[in-house]
């Protein structure tokens, strides 16, 4: 029997077109997704986790196969259809995110092409294309949705770890008050980043792994229990760190390293119940004996490809022809250029109009560059910059929040400054507080507040701002930036927000109980 070449890896017209109408789609996916890697303000590890993917794949597919099991013919062209679809998605409603699941696909396909599943090296071919999916920015796609529900979760979590081992916890949101001091669970802690690094780790195991599909789904949620504990011990760590430092020798949890070693320990006992896990559902390869083999896959394989006389003459070999492939050639080339229509597309021209004086201030108007200025003329909303001496005032209107509301830190790290989060002030209201340093090595203090139509929202987080407006769309939404000198003094810094704040008619929100002030802490 002479040796079985698989009939995929002939060349024939249909396939060579067929992978190009797979490079068109992907195309502007990948160009997207190699932006988010490189682009700052994304602050993106993808790259990594592509890195750890690639490993693995290059792992399995340099391991001899075990079986001469044909891989499946129709699941790439079946593939290529679900990629079609999505990628049509994302383009005619320009959400980039969309676009770049079709990459999801693709990986699988090539994944099951080169029988992953089928090598001594076992990996899973629809695993791993789930870890590619982490290489997408999905931290921030999950803070921006979802991180004030997972605030919550963590919130309530840790207050009750914390009543039972402390007296007097107050708790109020995601507002803790213990021995007099504030902890808060802000953006930051809502655990996004925890839950992701987990979830990475639990399909990095999968894939390998050959769960079976109850023990996928199983597991699947005792990771999503252990994100969560992890995450609200490493709260209730920092709380007893910042309440009571003396019970964790002293030490400032706050500050480096001991912050991220905190963050790290979390992890890895997050990590353990997975590991645990794992070692009692790992099934490893079944091989069968050679002789067992070659009669299941081979002897089938090669009377299908050599026994010319089981075919019958009014039968034709189930191909896709040259033609079919043309047109999804085609259908390709269409997909890609079809006019992008934004769904989140705020109205224009909403009436904003800054303070003409704040103190004694004239107000200075700041052009918008020329990249704003395309934003907002494509995207709508309003926005107006202007300087008051010292200081300047930014301030966003808009109705979509979800596609012009966002942190400092984001547009700040794409136009090349180096951006620390420093913590949050309630006087004289709730504002999260950045430091900014650019190429001259100038730091400015950039403050910032969103407020809702009406005022009935106030916070420091797109999360939160995105999580009412959900529940309210019709809302608009403002977002009101303070930048001064990061050596300005702390009071001159207050003076100035209190002024934009009357000069907004910005009232201040009633607080569940009182909270220690970070701004002394601010100035260090």
């Amino acid at each position: 029997m002479r040796a079985i070449q698989h009939p995929y890896w002939r060349y024939s017209p249909s396939r060579f077109l067929t992978g190009i109408a797979v490079a068109i789609l992907a195309f502007h996916p990948v160009l997207w997704l190699v932006n988010t890697w490189r682009d700052p303000s994304y602050a993106s590890q993808g790259f990594i986790v592509f890195a750890v993917c690639l490993s693995l794949f290059l792992w399995s597919v340099s391991s001899r196969r075990l079986t001469c099991q044909p891989v499946e013919r129709t699941a790439p062209y079946v593939l290529l259809g679900l990629s079609a679809l999505i990628r049509l998605i994302g383009q005619v409603f320009a959400i980039n995110m969309i676009g770049a699941l079709t990459l999801v696909f693709d990986v699988y396909a090539i994944s099951r092409l080169c029988g992953l599943h089928l090598r001594a090296r076992h990996v899973s071919p629809l695993w791993l294309s789930v870890c590619f999916a982490f290489s997408l920015p999905l931290e921030r796609l999950l803070q921006r949705t979802i991180g004030y529900g997972l605030q919550h979760l963590s919130a309530d979590g840790a207050c009750l770890a914390l009543s039972s081992l402390y007296g007097q916890v107050q708790c109020a949101g995601v507002r803790i008050m213990i021995n007099t001091q504030d902890v808060l669970v802000d953006l930051p802690c809502s655990g996004a980043r925890c839950l992701l690094l987990l979830l990475l780790f639990y399909f990095l195991c999968a894939a390998v792994s050959r769960f079976r599909i109850r023990a996928v789904i199983s597991g699947f949620l005792l990771t999503l229990a252990a994100a969560l504990g992890a995450n609200v011990l490493r709260i209730t760590l920092l709380a007893t760190g910042i309440a009571y430092p003396e019970k964790l020798g002293g030490i400032d949890v706050m500050a480096q390293p001991w912050h991220d070693l905190i963050g790290l320990l979390t992890l890895g006992i997050g990590a353990l119940p997975i590991v645990l896990w794992t070692r009692t559902f790992y099934r490893p390869n079944k091989v069968l004996h050679f002789v067992l083999d070659q009669a299941r896959w081979g002897v089938p394989r090669s009377l299908k490809q050599d026994g010319w006389w089981l075919v019958s003459r009014k039968t034709k070999p189930t191909r896709m022809p040259a033609l079919a492939a043309g047109v999804l050639v085609m259908v390709a080339v269409t997909i890609v250029n079809l006019p992008r229509h934004a769904v989140d597309v705020a109205e224009r021209n909403i009436a904003l109009s800054l303070p003409s004086f704040i103190h004694d201030a004239q107000a200075v108007e700041i052009p918008l560059t020329p990249m704003e200025t395309a934003y907002f003329q494509q995207y709508g909303g309003s926005v107006q910059k202007a300087g008051y001496g010292d200081h300047s005032l930014m301030v966003v209107k808009t109705t979509a929040p979800l596609r012009h509301l966002h942190a400092p830190d984001e547009c700040l790290r794409g136009a090349g400054m180096d951006v620390e989060y420093k913590g949050l002030v309630y006087d004289p209201l709730p504002t999260a507080i950045y430091k900014a340093t650019d190429d001259n090595n100038i730091s400015y203090r950039i403050a910032v507040t969103f407020v809702s139509e009406g005022q009935s929202h106030v916070t420091t987080n797109v999360s939160e701002a995105v999580w009412h407006w959900i529940q309210n769309p019709k809302e608009d939404w403002m977002a009101v930036q303070r930048i001064s000198r990061w050596e300005t003094p702390a009071e001159d810094a207050h003076r100035f927000d209190q002024a934009v704040m009357a000069a907004l008619d910005i009232q201040t929100p009633e607080t569940p109980f009182e909270l220690a002030t970070l701004e002394e802490g601010l100035s260090q």
